[in-house]
């Protein structure tokens, strides 16, 4: 017989190695905020077809949820600060600031809302929902791969990933300068969110 001080020591421990003990609860939501100072969106666009330019938007704010057992929930909402675009050249830069593009006078922020998160693998997966740029709103698909199997993370680890789309600039209404410019862009979305 195990004298009872020593089974009460030992027995936890020997059903926490078998995967027998208390588990935290992963499918209860999880909510979470975008660690700024840990992501960038960038936009590269084919330049007279022989090279390319890119573009990012370093200041944003957002926040995300996930539920484990229903990622059919999940929610992402992040804000870009449009006026603080940044290009490799000043002609660029002004260019992009124009009403020939993003228009950040008249529109200083782009959106992106998705609802709804489909996993193919266990750290790849898809979020829909729609994006705003220029006072433009379209459906919009994310492909993302994900540090970690997010539905399985629980409410105490951060999570970084990163999404990419492909956009046609011209349905959000920046049309100027298609000799010069190639009008598919390539988003990519370097983030990493943290539990709240």
């Amino acid at each position: 017989m195990i004298p009872l001080l020593k089974r009460t020591f030992w027995l936890p421990l020997l059903a926490a190695l078998l995967g027998l003990g208390v588990t935290a609860n992963t499918s209860a939501p999880v909510n979470y905020r975008l660690d700024e100072g840990s992501s960038l969106l960038s936009a590269k666009v084919p330049f007279f077809g022989i090279a390319s330019k890119t573009a990012t938007f370093p200041k944003m704010r957002g926040t995300a949820r996930i539920e484990g057992n229903n990622p059919s929930q999940a929610a992402i909402d992040v804000t870009f600060d449009a006026t603080a675009i940044t290009a490799p050249d000043d002609v660029t830069l002004g260019r992009l600031k124009s009403e020939k593009f993003f228009w950040v006078e008249q529109h200083p922020n782009i959106r992106f809302k998705g609802r709804g998160l489909t996993m193919t693998s266990a750290t790849k997966g898809t979020i829909t929902g729609q994006l705003t740029a220029r006072g433009v709103t379209r459906n919009q698909t994310l492909k993302v791969t994900f540090d970690r199997d997010p539905l399985t993370a629980g409410p105490g680890a951060p999570i970084s990933f990163t999404a990419n789309a492909e956009i046609d600039r011209r349905d959000y209404g920046m049309k100027s300068f298609q000799l010069i410019v190639g009008n598919t862009v390539d988003i990519t979305f370097d983030a990493r969110i943290v539990p709240t």
